[in-house]
């Protein structure tokens, strides 16, 4: 990344704050990564949408991160402009209908919905990503995915147009979508259903204390290491191979979750790539089940 590019971000678009050389793991829930060349952080879709496009003019195609709660970044660093989407957060409700910011979070958009006794976001509530990460990937927890309440979502495809996806368009499957690698996420509508909002409390409560004595929220992880085999759990089945607690570096298999990988501590990339590895050669040696990823790795 040339220090041209740079300027001139900072001339067309000054209100953006801009970082050089900035450590990745500030921006990921692993807490693991290397500097990023320039990191950007828009305040606005309209800054959003007109960076990207710059960035495009400029043959330059940036990483969108939000939360960074399930990405896996090189401990080298990358060489890359990347965005954070964090503070485009703006959320509005009208009727029953929420449209959400691609930046804002599962857990504020529950809280705010539970307010006006709007339902549907119950289980999705303590997944530590934003709307516009849990919807490419169609996250999902507890019996309810991002499927069940998406109607409508705004994007830039791979040249910068802007495009809309209405119900079956999204084609939402198990941890994935219609949404490709380039696309943008600029904002989505929900529609959800009236409840009584002390009901709606009580669910989201009630699945934040399960989350908190089943999974390791207490440490740095990406959530689950690995998509739901066919007919069975990742976790069961790491489990079962005696891997619980196994460590490589400063990766380690939670004793707490199986399907986690934490960083215990100073934990680098590799280490848990070469974590990643062992659990996958382990489990297809004694059951023959191949698992896949379900954490994403920056390149």
């Amino acid at each position: 990344m040339n220090d041209s590019l740079h300027r001139v971000i900072r001339e067309k678009f000054p209100a953006v704050e801009t970082k050089l050389n900035e450590p990745l793991s500030l921006h990921t829930s692993f807490k693991i990564g290397g500097p990023a060349s320039l990191v950007l952080f828009p305040g606005t879709t309209e800054e959003l949408s007109g960076l990207y496009k710059l960035l495009l003019k400029e043959r330059e195609r940036p990483i969108i991160l939000g939360n960074g709660s399930n990405v896996l970044a090189p401990q080298k660093g990358l060489d890359r402009v990347i965005i954070i989407t964090t503070r485009i957060c703006g959320i509005k409700i009208s009727g029953s209908f929420l449209t959400a910011d691609c930046g804002a979070t599962l857990s504020r958009a529950g809280v705010l919905a539970a307010s006006e006794g709007l339902s549907g976001l119950e289980c999705l509530y303590g997944i530590p990503g934003t709307v516009g990460g849990a919807l490419v990937m169609n996250a999902g927890a507890y019996g309810g995915e991002m499927k069940d309440v998406v109607l409508r979502s705004e994007f830039l495809n791979k040249d910068g147009e802007l495009c809309s996806y209405t119900g079956a368009e999204h084609g939402f499957g198990y941890r994935t979508s219609a949404f490709k690698a380039e696309d943008l996420i600029l904002s989505t509508c929900l529609e959800l259903t009236e409840s009584e909002p002390f009901l709606i409390r009580d669910k989201m409560n009630s699945l934040m204390e399960k989350r908190k004595t089943s999974q390791p929220l207490d440490m740095p992880s990406a959530g689950s290491a690995f998509k739901r085999p066919q007919g069975g759990y990742a976790a069961e089945l790491i489990e079962r191979a005696g891997l619980k607690g196994f460590k490589i570096g400063g990766a380690e298999v939670s004793t707490k979750h199986a399907g986690f990988i934490i960083n215990r501590g100073g934990a680098s990339s590799d280490d848990v790539l070469k974590l990643i590895e062992h659990i996958q050669k382990t489990v297809l040696n004694q059951f023959g089940i191949e698992l896949t990823p379900e954490v994403k790795i920056l390149s």
